[in-house]
């Protein structure tokens, strides 16, 4: 992390609480040292951040550091919400941890009518359900080679546990209510394919980038799947 988005974080840290947050359960959270956390709020004070407390204690950031609000209306905040639970719900621990940290953000630059929809919304996401099947490989992996553009070999089982290896091009990942798919290319079968992730037993970088770019293959994915009329677009290969 650079120092400019750590001090960043730092902030975001502090006010997201309520409550003043000593030196060691920031450096916690943040996973930097005692040190680090002090020299830190030193240097944000410096720059007018109205950070107050001292060692031992805790440190708090009071009301005078504003950001413009965001111009959300009522409806657009709920459609947020509802968005960030849904991924707190289905996405896995970097994700929903994630989804916490935007919703805090944007919270927190919002007007008063988009505040007051994100505290008493009328829509909800509903129950988190039954869970998904567990992951062998994490999904974070997954999510680093789709950003990465990389290749990816992994050890595949169908739906009738048929063994297969595979050498793909990973596009993106689909949550549905069940289960979770990562889209690829899949180079044995020389077209897009989807491939449940609790599926997959083994998946190994290739430290080479495929060719072409992701959002055109996306693109093509989704021709694709037009042209053969598919209801369901993320049906898991099996084959």
């Amino acid at each position: 992390m650079s120092r400019t988005s750590r001090l960043l974080t730092l902030l975001q840290v502090l006010r997201a609480r309520s409550r003043p947050a000593t030196a060691a359960a920031l450096a916690q959270e943040l996973e930097i040292s005692e040190r680090t956390v002090y020299r830190d709020i030193a240097e944000l004070t410096a720059l007018g951040a109205p950070i107050q407390g001292e060692a031992g204690i805790g440190y708090v950031l009071r009301s005078g550091l504003f950001l413009p609000p965001l111009m959300l209306d009522a409806d657009e905040a709920e459609a947020i919400m509802l968005g960030l639970q849904y991924v707190t719900q289905r996405g896995d621990d970097v994700l929903g941890k994630a989804a916490c940290g935007a919703l805090a953000k944007i919270s927190a630059v919002l007007g008063p009518a988009a505040q007051e929809a994100l505290r008493n919304p009328t829509v909800l996401a509903g129950p988190a359900g039954y869970g998904f099947p567990e992951n062998i490989v994490p999904l974070s992996v997954l999510r680093q080679a789709i950003g990465q553009q990389t290749k990816l070999y992994i050890d595949y089982a169908d739906a009738n546990q048929v063994p297969s290896q595979r050498l793909i091009w990973p596009l993106a990942l689909g949550f549905l209510n069940e289960v979770r798919v990562i889209v690829a290319w899949c180079e044995l079968r020389n077209d897009y394919r989807t491939f449940r992730t609790d599926r997959i037993a083994a998946a190994c970088e290739q430290g080479e980038r495929y060719p072409g770019r992701r959002s055109d293959l996306l693109r093509g994915w989704h021709a694709a799947c037009e042209r053969m009329q598919r209801v369901q677009p993320f049906t898991p290969d099996k084959n």
